[in-house]
This record gives C-alpha cells, structure tokens and sequence, in this order.
C-alpha cells in the first residue's frame, strides 16, 4: 500500500513552513495510508474546535501513539498544540520530549525558538538557539547514508539546506533579537558570544561580538571587552566599531598609543571609502559617516594629548565636535578633551569655552566640567614675596 512520510514534531499539518517532507531536517517516521494512525491523524488534523482537539491529541498519544516511533509524532502534536495556545510552559514540556526522541528535529527547534521568543525567557531563547544551530552544523557535516554516493548526498543536502534557509535565518532572527535586548550588560554580551558560537556563519556573527565588546566594556570587564574586540578584528580588519572601541579604549588608557593611532586611523580611512548599505537612506548614511569619522577624530585628538601634541589634538577634537555634536555623550567627551589639550597649550580663555560646552549637555562629563570651570574661576594665588 502507499505510504507516506511524516516528519515527527512540528511539521505536522500545524506548523505552516510549507516545506515537503523531503526537505525536512530530522527523524521521519512513515505512516501507512488507511492505518488507524492515519484515521486518527486526520481527524485531529480536521478538527478546528481545541478542547476537541486536544482530547484527540490525548487519545491518539494514549493509543496508537504509544506504539513504534508514534510517541515523537504525539509529542510533536502537543507541541504544536500548546504553542497555537500560548501555552508555552506545555510546549517546552512536549517539545523537551521530541528532542529526547530526535535530538535533530530542526522543526522542533524552530517552534522552541519561538515560543522562548514568544514568552520573553532568555535563557531558553539560546539554548534552544544553540540546539537550532547545532541541529545545521550535524546536518552540513553528516556523512553520506549507505547506497548514496557523497556526490548525491554533497546534493541532495545543499537543496535541503537552501529549503530551510529561511526557516534558518528567522530562527538566528529571533534569537538576536532576544538576548540582545537583556538589560544586565554583563549578561547581554556572554549571551551574544554564544550567539556567535551557535551561528558562526551568520550574517548576525560579527554584529553580536560588536554588541558583545561594547557591553563587556560597560560591564567593566576590561579583559573580556579586549578579548571579544581583538578576535572580532582579527576577522575583520575593517570593523569599524571595534577599531573605534579600541583606539578610544588605549587612548583614554595611554597605553599601546601607537596601535591606537593606527586603529584611529584606519577606522577613518574605512569609513570614507565604505559603500552605503541597502535599505539605508543617504540623509542616514551621512549622518552614520560623520558620526564615526568624528569618534575616530576624537580618539586621535586624546591620543595626540598622551603623546604631548597638544597642537595637534587641538585641530583633531575642534574638527570632531560638529560630527559628534548630535550625540550628547560623545560630545561631551570630546569638548572635555579639548578643553585639556587648550589647558595643556595654555589658552585659558578657550579651554573655558571648551568646559563649558562639555557641562551643557547631559552626560558623566558634566560634573568633571563643572569642576574644572571651578578651577579656572578659582582666583590665582599671589606668590610670597
């Protein structure tokens, strides 16, 4: 009689990813037309009513689903179940059990990816992402099966592969998108490095280890932001964020100058000659441009101030303060340097002017202005005679 392949979990008759059976990634178990399996699958699958379908679901699991490989497919059922429900504790109890049963059931990791999602739970947002991102390394990595030639099978898996990329890049989707929205900054960047480990070809990689370095540094974990940021660079050379987060990071320091300069440098160079993203308008581009173009002006102007060119730093944070001006943090900064290297050149009257435009904004250099302006009100001391 004819048969017919039914992947277990997700991707019976509920899930609505339209892919065929053949391009599934996971365990099959057949399903032999007119079987009471079969019966009992399509009247779950006809029935619209939940109370009703759930009873079915449960008597199915209860019955024929006890026997052979049926249990995945009962599993797969509630989960789908309970997820159209909104009953996501359910959904990982069941969806747990799938994965007992077939550890590389990527529709079943699909469906825990969006219930985590879903239900706002971090944590299982990456793990189950990792199971998701493991689930494709097995698969691009599995060797070909008996009676299958590795040229067939090299094949046969690039159509598979290319049938879930959508699937693929939703999943990373959601779970960029989850754990880069944890408000501990320590947390966020650990969760956006295993990100990068469970989805290393990503188009989302790199910006998880950017967002990761930056968070590290806010945590204040100096040797984790150094880590993540010089294993960024040494991927890409050109990351501009990563080549301002250094430069400004051993500027402010006064350490590895050199280096910092060239970082400063180059993050200019890169920017200047950086081709406009698609979907980015040119009002956007321009205003994304000038902004980094003035962050890297500023750490060089810092770093001009380590090295005693106070002339130097001068023209470099005068050039910086109109492109970061619409950023208040970083202009704030910028003028608080400023003000430093005037003081350094003696021109007292300017480094004023400077502090004060560093305490007009909102920012942690506004009370370290003020002070300095203290300083500068402070009337001079007669020398004894």
């Amino acid at each position: 009689m004819r048969k017919i392949k039914w992947l277990a979990g997700a991707a019976i008759l509920l899930s609505g990813w339209n892919i065929s059976v053949a391009q599934q990634i996971g365990k099959y178990v057949p399903i032999q037309a007119g079987s009471d399996v079969d019966h009992a699958l399509n009247e779950i699958n006809s029935t619209t009513d939940p109370t009703q379908k759930l009873a079915l679901i449960q008597k199915f699991a209860d019955g024929p689903g006890k026997e052979g490989n049926y249990p995945l497919v009962a599993d797969g059922l509630f989960v789908d179940y309970y997820l159209n429900q909104k009953n996501y504790d359910k959904a990982f109890e069941y969806g747990d059990k799938v994965f007992a049963l077939d550890p590389d059931s990527f529709q079943n990791a699909i469906n825990m990816v969006r219930a985590s999602a879903e239900k706002s739970d971090v944590d299982r947002l990456i793990s189950y992402g990792e199971k998701a991102g493991a689930i494709i390394q097995r698969y691009k990595a599995s060797a070909a099966p008996e009676g299958t030639s590795a040229a067939m099978w090299d094949e046969q898996k690039a159509r598979v592969l290319e049938a879930n990329k959508d699937s693929y890049t939703y999943v990373q989707q959601l779970v960029f998108r989850g754990v880069y929205q944890a408000k501990d900054p320590a947390k966020r960047a650990a969760l956006l490095v295993r990100f990068a480990q469970a989805f290393p070809d990503s188009a989302f990689a790199n910006q998880a280890l950017g967002v990761a370095a930056t968070a590290y540094q806010q945590a204040q974990n100096t040797a984790k932001m150094l880590e993540v940021a010089n294993g960024l660079l040494a991927k890409d050379p050109n990351d501009v964020g990563m080549l301002l987060l250094l430069s400004d990071y051993y500027g402010e320091k006064g350490e590895q100058l050199d280096k910092a300069e060239t970082y400063a440098k180059k993050a200019i160079s890169t920017v200047e000659s950086s081709v406009k993203p698609e979907g980015v308008t040119d009002q956007q581009w321009t205003q994304q441009k000038g902004l980094q173009k003035g962050l890297a002006l500023s750490s060089l102007g810092q770093i001009n101030i380590e090295k005693k060119e106070n002339a130097q730093a001068v023209d470099n944070l005068k050039a910086a303060a109109p492109l970061v001006k619409a950023d208040d943090g970083s202009y704030a900064r910028n003028q608080y340097r400023l003000g430093f290297a005037l003081l350094n050149l003696k021109k007292n009257a300017e480094a004023k002017e400077a502090f004060t435009q560093a305490a007009s904004v909102n920012s942690p250099y506004k009370a370290l202005a003020q002070e300095k302006l203290k300083g500068l009100a402070a009337p001079a001391r007669r020398k004894a005679s």
